[in-house]
């Protein structure tokens, strides 16, 4: 079970960063640049959330 809550951890985290990177990247067209730096931050932050999910995954594999 915890497999696939792992799975499904990751696919919400890569979800989060296309929408985030969306999100920057039109905030930076429309020259928003606090708000492109608040999204650009916060795809930073989940990046090592994955990295960890996986890895943990991968002990328990």
């Amino acid at each position: 079970m915890k497999c696939n809550f792992n799975f499904a951890a990751l696919l919400v985290i890569l979800m989060l960063n296309i929408v985030f990177t969306q999100k920057m990247v039109h905030q930076y067209y429309f020259e928003n640049y606090v708000t492109a730096i608040i999204y650009c931050f916060l795809n930073l932050i989940l990046f090592p959330i994955a990295i960890f999910i996986y890895k943990q995954d991968q002990k328990k594999a």
